[in-house]
């Protein structure tokens, strides 16, 4: 057993590295966590889009995870493809640390990576159980309801996921003009993170990341506002470090 504080990452593989299980690895490296992975899904896809992709059957994914957490003392844990919402519901009969619920959706390209199923499973049965749901604009929306298109739309939306169930939320606005903007809401208060917009980047896997360095902030024991705060500065260095190619390279911690 790892004397390193251990996370889970339950994804799906990017063979190019850019994003799912192998980005989550590397930022857990990067902040001297011990990584461990369950997989859900195989990909065929590079920094232009998902090509394929190959199911791996719920049944493994829990064979998978029960190896893991019967081995590991597992500190916090990350979700990020799911797929089917049989792979939810395996998750769901687990108890899982500290969890992070990236909810992934579709691809930056617009490829569905959770099934429709999946996504009723995911808001369900699966937010009830995460520490913190960490969506995009467009995921946001598909999980509330609601259009999310301003600051006010984000808040207005963190309130709508931790109203359904979990314990907090993180609305991503890297799509908005502007300033980056993200709105971290726990049920009490929302703290707003800022920072300058980097043109000219053409990344996937950047959600992967910074939910992965939350996960990591967490298995060391961070408070949740102190993990989130370091993933941000984390991921605008990445950003800033990163060629204009589609690939989303990890910089040391």
């Amino acid at each position: 057993m790892s004397a390193l504080p251990v996370a889970l990452t339950i994804a799906g593989s990017d063979p190019g590295g850019g994003a799912g299980i192998q980005a989550d690895l590397r930022t857990f490296a990067a902040f001297g966590v011990h990584g461990a992975s369950v997989i859900t899904a195989l990909t065929a896809q590079d920094g232009r889009g998902v090509h394929a992709i190959a199911e791996v059957p719920p049944a493994f994914v829990g064979q998978q995870l029960d190896a893991v957490l019967g081995d590991l003392d597992v500190r916090a844990t990350k979700t990020g493809m799911l797929h089917r919402a049989a792979a939810i519901d395996v998750l769901v009969a687990r108890r899982l640390p500290l969890l992070v619920v990236d909810p992934v959706i579709a691809a930056t390209g617009g490829e569905a990576l959770l099934e429709p199923a999946g996504v009723a499973a995911l808001r369900e049965r699966l937010l009830p159980l995460a520490t913190l749901v960490t969506p995009n604009l467009r995921e946001a929306e598909v999980l509330t309801g609601r259009p999310v298109t301003d600051p006010a739309g984000m808040r207005e939306a963190a309130r709508a996921l931790v109203a359904l169930g979990a314990g907090a939320a993180l609305v991503k606005g890297g799509h908005l003009a502007g300033d980056a903007i993200d709105v971290l809401y726990d049920g009490h208060e929302f703290r707003e993170l800022r920072a300058p917009r980097i043109e000219g980047r053409r990344l996937h896997g950047t959600g992967c990341v910074l939910s992965a360095a939350i996960a990591a902030g967490l298995a060391l024991g961070d408070g949740l506002a102190d993990a989130v705060a370091e993933a941000k500065r984390y991921i605008v260095r990445v950003i800033e470090s990163a060629p204009r190619s589609g690939r989303a390279p990890i910089v040391p911690r």
